[in-house]
């Protein structure tokens, strides 16, 4: 196994709604050592659906836990080291269908896992249409959904310097661990494929799932969206970084 393999697996199939919402929202949740990244000048947040497939943690595909669906809300900061920025994604909720992922996860790694009942569907349609959608149940309801319609033509490469390139390409994440300390990681993966979303889907209890803080901004039209075929990922090791570190003028 590579040196701090933490997690390989596939991420498939990857929707992301992205929202813009004040940034005043967002500041509880900024990691000490970064700082929101914008694009054009708006702070977003994304819901994601995708799935996890061929799942290895630390080299050892557990049982009943290496195919599985996530829905997480995320956004987007930059953090400098001294020499260089790096971009990566803050998660607020992560949901999954495997209790013990969402325990591991919080226990150890200062994660945002719930587990709850989870289940998608992949559908053609005439035209050349492929219909993505992903479900969970919360409070005993399936009334939770996050889709959209994707055109088999229109999947291409990303292009550099487009919003796509904003939204996919984050190789580093970032959690939260005091008001000085940050848990620092690497993810890496080829550029994936995209296209446009038709037709997105969102459907939540936003304030029970997310805070009533992001009612106004969820529960409206997203700003844009898209799809990702996805490839292997592999989730590398884990750094602590303090505040501090002063980025250039």
């Amino acid at each position: 196994m590579p040196k701090n393999e933490f997690l390989k697996a596939r991420w498939i199939n990857l929707l992301m709604l992205n929202y813009e919402v004040d940034p005043a929202v967002l500041a509880p949740y900024i990691p000490p050592a970064t700082e929101l990244d914008l694009w054009q000048g708006k702070a977003l947040v994304s819901m994601v659906g995708f799935l996890f497939r061929d799942t290895a943690v630390k080299g050892i595909k557990w049982p009943l836990h290496v195919n599985f669906d996530e829905v997480n809300l995320r956004f987007y900061v930059k953090h400098f080291n001294g020499k260089e920025w790096k971009r990566g994604a803050v998660f607020i909720s992560e949901i999954v269908p495997k209790p013990f992922i969402a325990t591991i996860a919080n226990l150890l790694y200062k994660e945002h896992y719930r587990a709850m009942p989870m289940r998608h569907s992949i559908d053609d349609m005439p035209g050349g249409l492929t219909k993505y959608l992903y479900e969970w149940k919360f409070d005993g309801r399936w009334n939770n959904r996050l889709g959209g319609t994707v055109s088999d033509a229109d999947i291409h490469p990303i292009v550099p310097g487009s919003q796509e390139e904003f939204i996919f390409e984050h190789y580093w994440g970032y959690n939260k661990i005091s008001k000085t300390k940050t848990r620092e990681y690497q993810v890496e993966h080829i550029t994936w494929n995209a296209a446009n979303v038709i037709e997105p889907i969102f459907e939540a209890d936003v304030a029970q799932l997310y805070g009533k803080e992001f009612v106004p901004y969820l529960e409206r039209k997203p700003y844009s969206a898209f799809f990702a075929d996805g490839s292997e990922v592999i989730v590398r090791g884990v750094e602590k970084i303090s505040a501090g570190q002063a980025p250039p003028k």
